[in-house]
């Protein structure tokens, strides 16, 4: 499952959420830490693996 990274406004943190993505189509989650839901999306990065073929 992807994660997707928040700041929080009320607890002024920031917080990484794992969901499905159709969770995340639903809109943004409460605070992990607070239950606040005044989230605001960061941008994050991401890891992707290849494999080498010749």
């Amino acid at each position: 499952m992807p994660l997707y990274e928040y700041y929080c406004e009320k607890c002024q943190r920031e917080v990484t959420v794992t969901m499905t993505i159709s969770e995340h189509g639903k809109g943004l989650p409460p605070c992990p830490q607070c239950g606040g839901r005044e989230m605001r999306p960061l941008v994050g990065t991401f890891f992707s693996k290849t494999s080498r073929k010749s």
